[in-house]
């Protein structure tokens, strides 16, 4: 099969997205098929033997006028979607989704023409070009990870003024994606908690919608036997309001002194969450912050570092902190919210689920797990034995090729065929 695989950003150092695209890229060339990733800067880093064909942008968003303009370019901004981008961005808009997909439509008479692909996936763009694309005769297949509208909501939580309702509504380009998304060939998702929202934000019925788990890569994702310097650990984007961290230190602040925080988050702002929340709570002394980018094996050395890792998102559509520190052997505290529980179980064997914004029953969990070692390793052995089952990227892939065979024999006039093995899975996850 040939795929075109398409993500808008695709440095994997960027988010889940990111290694969503270089991991399923990986496992389609293995597995003999011709993908060729189409992807906007950063751009991933993908296995020898796929090809990058790059789609550039000016990248403007967040630009001041003086910074989006190159003296040795003076007139590179005069073209038409550079100006729209500069346009826009000044109000707040975010328009790479957008001008990625006319960017590759342009294209794509010429690229269809030299290649010949039996599908495009789209890594959650969902922008109108995709809609040109298909109209010229190739099925459209996207991934929505998790609805951006919940995004939304938890930065309206935090501040609900008219100010920020209006600053983040401009920011998501929901009215494309919830026009878009229900005119392509298949959406498919990553667990069924996402399945629900994509249902309840861009009226899919979650019969249309197939859902097939990401995977961990357990080979790199692995035990290192190195010095617990830390009890607890969370890993991920600390300014992301639907992360829940404001749960996670007050409940530290209800256990004993000894108890430890380690956070690894590349971009905490001066004055962002983390700082604010440290001193409001008086965790100076055992809060550790490792604020740097860190490469793939360096991170797996962090997971080894501690003892529990903290989850305390209140929606994921997956969870890669969670499954990466699962296949570090590392049990899991988590918010019963979103995939959480479709990754960490609810048998309570590979970690504990609490109830969302419960500062205290996440403590009491924290404290269940830390006073006794031998429950905590081996629940951490149980974790990873879960992960290497149920969240394999070979597993994804084969399913996901699955989902493109129906698209293609749907688009020729054939019927629809069941993916049974996905669902065998997610049957398993439960």
């Amino acid at each position: 099969m040939r795929i075109a695989l398409l993500t808008y950003r695709g440095n994997m150092f960027c988010g889940g997205q990111g290694i969503y695209a270089a991991y399923l890229a990986r496992e389609w060339k293995r597995a003999g098929h011709d993908v060729h990733v189409f992807a906007g800067p950063p751009f991933p880093e993908l296995e020898e033997g796929i090809p990058l064909h790059e789609i550039p942008n000016d990248n403007v968003f967040g630009a001041t006028m003086a910074e989006a303009f190159d003296p040795a370019a003076p007139f590179s901004l005069l073209k038409p979607l550079s100006l729209w981008e500069l346009g826009v961005s000044r109000f707040g808009v975010f328009p790479e989704m957008q001008t990625f997909g006319f960017r590759l439509m342009r294209r794509w008479r010429e690229i269809q023409k030299r290649y010949r692909f039996d599908v495009v996936f789209d890594n959650q763009c969902l922008s109108w070009g995709l809609l040109g694309i298909q109209a010229m005769g190739v099925p459209v297949v996207s991934v929505i990870h998790h609805p951006l509208h919940i995004d939304r909501e938890a930065d309206f939580t935090i501040d609900p003024s008219l100010k920020k309702r209006v600053e983040r509504t401009l920011y998501f380009p929901l009215m494309m994606q919830q026009a878009v998304a229900p005119r392509l060939s298949k959406i498919v998702t990553v667990s069924e908690a996402s399945r629900e929202a994509i249902e309840k934000y861009f009226k899919i019925p979650q019969k249309d919608v197939a859902v097939v788990y990401n995977g961990t890569d357990t080979d790199i994702f692995h035990p290192i036997d190195k010095p617990k310097e830390a009890d607890l650990l969370f890993v991920g984007r600390t300014e992301d309001r639907k992360k829940g961290i404001g749960t996670m230190f007050e409940a530290l602040s209800m256990l004993p002194d000894h108890v430890k925080l380690k956070i690894v988050d590349g971009r905490i702002p001066a004055h962002g969450l983390v700082p604010r929340l440290t001193k409001q709570y008086g965790l100076e002394d055992r809060v550790q912050i490792l604020d740097r980018m860190l490469t793939v094996p360096e991170l797996v050395e962090q997971y080894s570092t501690a003892k529990v890792a903290l989850v305390p998102s209140f929606f994921e559509g997956f969870g890669f902190p969670a499954s990466e520190a699962m296949a570090c052997g590392l049990s899991v505290i988590a918010n019963a919210a979103g995939a959480l529980p479709e990754v960490v179980g609810t048998d309570g064997h590979a970690g504990r689920l609490v109830p969302q914004r419960d500062a205290k029953a996440m403590a009491d969990a924290m404290w269940e797990i830390l006073k006794d070692p031998e429950e905590t390793r081996r629940m951490g052995q149980a974790a990873r034995a879960r992960v290497e089952k149920l969240f394999q990227w070979d597993q994804a892939a084969a399913e996901m090729v699955g989902v493109f065979e129906e698209v293609i024999h749907a688009s020729r006039g054939g019927t629809k065929r069941g993916t049974s093995h996905a669902a065998d899975r997610r049957s398993r996850a439960a």
